[in-house]
């Protein structure tokens, strides 16, 4: 048997963290217990019951109502409530008519117990996005010196080595170094299968490992991890309100107040106008303030709105304000930043052309390009690496920048680069090489010719290949009706052209410099109206700040693109793009229809009001009905 202070403590407990609940829950008592003693004719225990169920129920309420009223000099909901269940009991006491402080009596039980359904849903959104947060860990598994040390993750510091086991959360963003493993990333991404990594890789902090251990090199500080932005970025979106948010803001000031005086006039004019007694009219007044109080109406835009903004956190999509949930969706153009957007933004070697041995033509390519930093050289020792290819260290590399690159590979005179730094250094160049060149260079592709010995070994294509989701997302925003689709880049006409061709881009507006990013803009803008900028460098900033819409891709997009793009892309899956506009349009459609149903419910109430068909319980039930009902329905985008 648990002991009375075990007991005091669970209650004090679950007061602390339900209060409105175990009001509601008293409120309810007293109302049903000032019933049953009305009934049996104890009229001064039954005033008791109710008065302090009036208090308990309505005491929040009131001091929410007169703080609104005092700070803000305007009227609310919860005053027009407490307006209405006072009245109620006056009219009871003044007409001895005691039912009618029974029916002010259920009228702040059901408003109380709308307020904690109201309060549970809206939780419902808030858990969903606040879930984000569990998905960081707090210690990570550092390796120094070959020494497990287990170090707090604020510590961590660029260059740490962390050793992730399996089962285990991965703690920060990282690059894998050794190990092979499939992560879970659906709770960052949405990716509903895990995904395989292993030496390179970029793994997320919040993905969760599988059955193999991983060792990881941090490539950016903790705070700046994925996740944390993510997190940064839901909490902003939580705390800004959409333009139709305001809207309904600013009219509920103005209908609140048109309520008050019309609830003055029919509580004063029908006995005079239309020979009503004064019971009925004062009692149709009081269910009026009861029935045409817009909650149901205010309720209609945030809950749908908030459930989208976590709807498209889960699948790897975040909205840093719920206006560019609202906004995205009417997008009638869009533009697209070329290299990291619609192409994966890393060289890759396309194709090999040897005078003799394909094999010799790579090893000595890799063998000098493995001393370079640069993306092309890298380009080509993972393309030798990938096929298996050895090589011996090269010496005496010497690089000439804009030109090549030169050194001994196995006691020969080899060198890499542009044409006419390998040629003249070459005694060789035979006519079917060149003719590739040629045609490569008109396709578009980097050419990297190799010679060694005095004798031209082939040539290697080398280009930044387009996404492999590209062309599927470019049709598929084209049947979702967006008007235009363009490219923005500042590479040459003849690669951008190619690139359009492939993917299906309508226009393309190539070596382009930011400010004139930004003036393409401001064109379709003049045309579309309504315009959407995807970029991930620096300088698509100018363009995604100008754009209705700016969306950033989220893993190479930089700080300053994530900081001013308004939806980002956190595993820059452009396909994710399509469901961010099918997100958007699908919250515009509940949100029309919740303000038409709480619009058409408060005519119903009314219209049932006047016609003497409405008691005050039942226009509570039926006004706090469909505000709970409009609630659940915005909450429905949480289910997906």
């Amino acid at each position: 048997m648990s002991s009375p202070a075990l007991s005091r403590s669970r209650w004090q407990a679950l007061f602390k963290a339900h209060p409105d609940a175990i009001a509601a829950g008293v409120c309810a008592l007293l109302v049903l217990l000032g019933w049953f003693t009305l009934d049996q004719g104890w009229l001064g225990v039954s005033l008791l019951i109710l008065t302090a169920a009036y208090v308990i129920g309505g005491y929040q309420n009131t001091l929410e109502g007169l703080g609104t009223l005092w700070r803000e000099k305007e009227l609310d909901v919860d005053l027009l409530m407490i307006v209405a269940a006072l009245g109620a009991a006056i009219l009871g006491l003044w007409r001895k008519e005691y039912y009618f402080i029974v029916d002010g009596g259920m009228l702040i039980l059901i408003f109380a117990i709308s307020g904690v359904l109201e309060g549970y849903a809206m939780q419902q959104t808030e858990r969903s996005i606040q879930g984000l947060m569990s998905l960081t860990s707090d210690i990570a598994r550092t390796l120094v010196d070959g020494q497990e040390q287990m170090v707090s993750v604020a510590e961590l510091q660029i260059g740490d080595r962390v050793l992730i086991k399996p089962g285990e959360l991965v703690p920060t963003d990282g690059i894998v170094t050794e190990g092979f493993s499939e992560l879970n990333q659906a709770p960052i991404t949405g990716e509903s299968m895990p995904v395989e990594k292993t030496v390179g890789d970029e793994v997320f902090a919040g993905t969760i490992n599988g059955n193999g251990a991983l060792k990881i090199q941090i490539d950016r500080s903790p705070e700046s991890s994925l996740i944390q932005r993510v997190i940064r970025l839901v909490e902003q979106a939580q705390t800004e309100t959409p333009p139709s948010q305001q809207f309904i803001e600013q009219f509920e000031r103005g209908y609140a107040k048109a309520i008050v005086i019309l609830g003055i006039l029919l509580g004063t004019l029908p006995p005079f106008l239309l020979g009503w007694t004064w019971e009925d009219t004062v009692y149709r007044a009081l269910i009026f303030l009861v029935v045409a109080s817009p909650c149901a109406l205010m309720a209609a835009t945030m809950p749908a709105l908030l459930s989208g903004i976590a709807n498209g956190a889960r699948h790897g999509i975040l909205f840093k304000n719920a206006a560019q949930l609202e906004a995205i969706g009417k997008v009638k153009a869009i533009a697209f930043d070329k290299t990291g957007t619609l192409t994966t933004g890393k060289p890759q070697v396309i194709q090999v052309m040897a005078v003799e041995h394909p094999d010799k033509l790579l090893q000595v390519a890799a063998a000098l390009e493995s001393m370079s930093e640069h993306p092309i050289g890298d380009a080509i020792v993972r393309a030798a690496q990938k096929q298996g290819r050895e090589w011996i260290e090269a010496v005496n590399v010497l690089a000439e920048p804009g030109r090549g690159i030169r050194g001994e590979v196995e006691g020969k005179i080899a060198v890499v680069g542009k044409a006419a730094f390998v040629q003249a250094q070459a005694a060789n160049c035979p006519e079917s090489i060149a003719q590739h060149s040629q045609q490569w260079e008109q396709e578009g592709k980097t050419v990297v010719w190799v010679a060694s010995d005095n004798s031209i070994l082939g040539i290697i294509a080398v280009a930044d290949t387009v996404r492999a989701t590209a062309a599927r997302s470019i049709f598929q925003l084209k049947r979702l009706g967006i008007d235009r689709i363009v490219m923005l880049t500042g590479d040459n006409q003849r690669t951008a052209d190619s690139i359009a061709q492939e993917i299906g881009i309508d226009g393309v507006y190539a070596e382009l410099l930011p400010e004139a990013k930004l003036e393409v803009i401001r064109q379709l803008q003049q045309q579309y109206q309504s315009v959407a900028m995807v970029g991930d460098g620096i300088n698509d900033a100018p363009a995604l700040a100008q754009a209705s819409v700016g969306i950033a891709m989220g893993t190479v997009g930089s700080d300053v693109v994530l900081e001013t793009a308004d939806v980002v892309l956190m595993t820059d899956r452009l396909e994710k793009l399509e469901y961010a506009i099918r997100l958007s349009r699908r919250t515009g459609r509940i949100v029309k229809q919740n303000i038409v149903f709480a619009l058409s419910f408060i005519v119903i109430l009314l219209v049932a009001n006047f016609t003497g068909n409405m008691t005050l319980p039942l226009g509570v039930l039926g006004h706090e009905g469909s505000t709970v009902l409009v609630i659940l329905s915005g909450l429905r985008l949480l289910k997906d």
